[in-house]
Parts: C-alpha cells; sequence; structure tokens
C-alpha cells in the first residue's frame, strides 16, 4: 500500500477564460497556495492516463478555490484546456517533469527544504536517480528565477516520505535511514537539524521495496493528532507501527481509521495502489482535502474524521488516480505566507 512516486513551455495562447471564484494569495495563516502539475506534455508514461489526472486536478481545483489558492503548472495543447476550465490565473504555461509535486518539492509550507529527490520515485537504480535529479532541477529553475528561498539538503527523501504536525512532530519511513546509510541516532539529529522537528518516529512502510512513503501510512490531522491505517489482518504490523509511533513522538494521540485498500487495479507494479487510503489526505491549518473513493467506507471515514478534529473536511474524489500509486498529498506542493505570495505573483506575472 505505498502512496506516491511522482522543459520550459511558452505557450501563451490567448483563450477565453472561464469565471471562476479566484482566491488571491493571502499571507493569513489559514490559507495556503496549492501547486499541481499536469504531465509533460512529450511524456508517454502518463499518455493513457491523461484523461483521468485531467479529471483528477480540475475537481480538486475547484474544490481547493472555494476555500484557499491554487495554480497549475501545464504546458503544451493541455495548457488551453486547464485554462479553459480554471481560468488563466490559476495555469501556468511551463512545464514539470512529473506531476507529484510532493515528492520533489520543498518540504514544509513554512519552513521550506529542499531534500533531494530519491531514485525509487522515478524507478530506482542509477538512471533513476539521475531522472529524479533532473525532475526536481526543473522546479528548482522556476524556484531560482522567482526568488524563492529554501533551505537544501544532499539528504535523499521524498516529500512523501517526511509527515509532520507543524508543531515539531515528524514521521519518516526507515528507508530515509536506508537511503543515507544512517543509524537511527544518525537520522534523528540530520532530521532535527534540517527541520527544526523535536520528536522524530521513523516507522517500517507497510510494503518493503519501492518508495515506502510514510504518508501512505500516516497523516497528522492536527497538532499532536494523528491518524494511521488499519490492519485488521496484521495485528503485528498495527503493533510494531504504534510502537514506533509511541516511542518517536510522545504524547501523541494515534486514531486509526477505516482503510479498504484496493489493490486489484495497478497502473504500475514498481509503486502499488492508494485507493482506499485516506490517510494520504491534504491537511491545512483550518481544512483537510479528504480523499475519496466512492465506497460505502467513504462515509464512515468522514464520520470518524469530524469525531477526531475541528478542521473543515473536503472531500476530494480520488478515483481518476488512485491506481496510480498517488492521491490528494502526493499531487500537492503546499505554501504559506509571504513566501507563497510573491511566489504565486511572480508565476502569474513572468
Amino acid at each position: 500500500m505505498i502512496v506516491a512516486f511522482a522543459s520550459a513551455c511558452n505557450d501563451k495562447t490567448t483563450t477565453k477564460s472561464p469565471t471562476m471564484p479566484h482566491a488571491k494569495p493571502s499571507t493569513q495563516a489559514d490559507r495556503e497556495l496549492i501547486i499541481l502539475a499536469a504531465p509533460p506534455s512529450s511524456d508517454i508514461y502518463y499518455q493513457d492516463q491523461k484523461p483521468a489526472i485531467f479529471e483528477f486536478h480540475i475537481n480538486y481545483a475547484k474544490q481547493i478555490l472555494k476555500h484557499d489558492d491554487v495554480i497549475i503548472f501545464a504546458g503544451g495543447k493541455d495548457y488551453k484546456a486547464y485554462v479553459e476550465a480554471l481560468g488563466k490565473d490559476h495555469v501556468i504555461p511551463y512545464e514539470m517533469a512529473d506531476i507529484w509535486m510532493r515528492d520533489f518539492s520543498p518540504l514544509n509550507a513554512t519552513r521550506p527544504v529542499m531534500m533531494r529527490y530519491t531514485a525509487a520515485g522515478q524507478g530506482s537504480g542509477r538512471k533513476g536517480q539521475s531522472e529524479a535529479d533532473h525532475v526536481q532541477e526543473v522546479l528548482a529553475d522556476v524556484l531560482g528565477q522567482s526568488g524563492y528561498q529554501f533551505s537544501e539538503s544532499d539528504l535523499k527523501n521524498d516529500g512523501g516520505n517526511f509527515v509532520d504536525d507543524y508543531a515539531g512532530n515528524a514521521v519518516l519511513s526507515r528507508k530515509f535511514l536506508r537511503d543515507n546509510k544512517l543509524t537511527e541516532n544518525q537520522g534523528f539529529t540530520q532530521i532535527r537539524q534540517i527541520t527544526g522537528a523535536k520528536n522524530i518516529a521513523f516507522i517500517e512502510a507497510d510494503e518493503q521495496g519501492g518508495l515506502e512513503h510514510a504518508d501512505g501510512v500516516v497523516a497528522f490531522i492536527d497538532e499532536n493528532t494523528l491518524v494511521i491505517n488499519s490492519y485488521p489482518e496484521d495485528h503485528d504490523y498495527t503493533a510494531e507501527l504504534k510502537a514506533d509511533l509511541e516511542y518517536g513522538l510522545p504524547g501523541v494521540k494515534i486514531h486509526e481509521i477505516v482503510t479498504p485498500y484496493d489493490g486489484s487495479v495497478i497502473y504500475d507494479k514498481r509503486f502499488g495502489s492508494a485507493c482506499g487510503l485516506y490517510t494520504n489526505m491534504l491537511v491545512t491549518p483550518r481544512r483537510i482535502y479528504f480523499p475519496q473513493f466512492g465506497i460505502p467506507e467513504d462515509k464512515e471515514a468522514l464520520v470518524s474524521m469530524k469525531r477526531w478534529t475541528d478542521k473543515d473536511i473536503i472531500p476530494v474524489m480520488s478515483t481518476p488516480i488512485c491506481q496510480m500509486g498517488g492521491g490528494v498529498r502526493c499531487m500537492s506542493w503546499q505554501l504559506r505566507g509571504p513566501k507563497a505570495d510573491r511566489l504565486a505573483s511572480f508565476l502569474r506575472n513572468r
């Protein structure tokens, strides 16, 4: 049950834009800028899935625009289609090299740190690392042009393998330790120095090999409040997971959410499925963009979330993309505050 893995274009086509709610970037702490990316126009890997990705992006973006701000990178013919659906304010004629913005963008919306995107997200091996570096460099180039400031680290990790609550608590899978040849104590020290986290839990991913992202297993929904998948057929893993979390995150409240995992259809066997994983939610200060799958358990999951948090729960249908191994959080780079405002202004006026 792994979730997530993940050339400039200046198509200046003039298109009549629809009337869409325009949530201007704000420095208010409860608003966020959420950035998405369309598939590269020349990339055959996503060719069959482009209609599904487009459907997900548009539905998700329309939900975001009721509450926050959104920008989508899109090039070629896709740019025009996205503009027709969302308006020019929300679509930038520039291509990212992959769609899973979470993994190769800076961690944390308020204290951004860009770690080195790992080879696993692009198929592993030496070639995979070269491709992963390229994917990240495309984004870094845009950020450099904009003046967006962030810290950098040569340690390898994907954004999907860093889950935190902005209050000093963070969860990563032990893949981070293996990728960087660190002991657990060394890992604690490095993560504390890089991110400012105080309490860190290293967990075993629920499937070994591949991405091993923590955000397919756990999600912070509030400060000191964590939601985890339920594993009714694997009590040993559940016990180990809880023990690791309780050891690394003293005092954190843990809730188990229903997990109707569905791996019957998988787009790429290297990355598994995210269907039925509610933990791949996008959490902001006031809202939670929450995956839905068109199944009876959706209601149960929503009821549970409303018991556990006072934040607004915004349902987002994820069936168009979950078989690709990702979900709401995987698709999203989230930013907040003055840096987000400046980046959004640069992108919209470039």
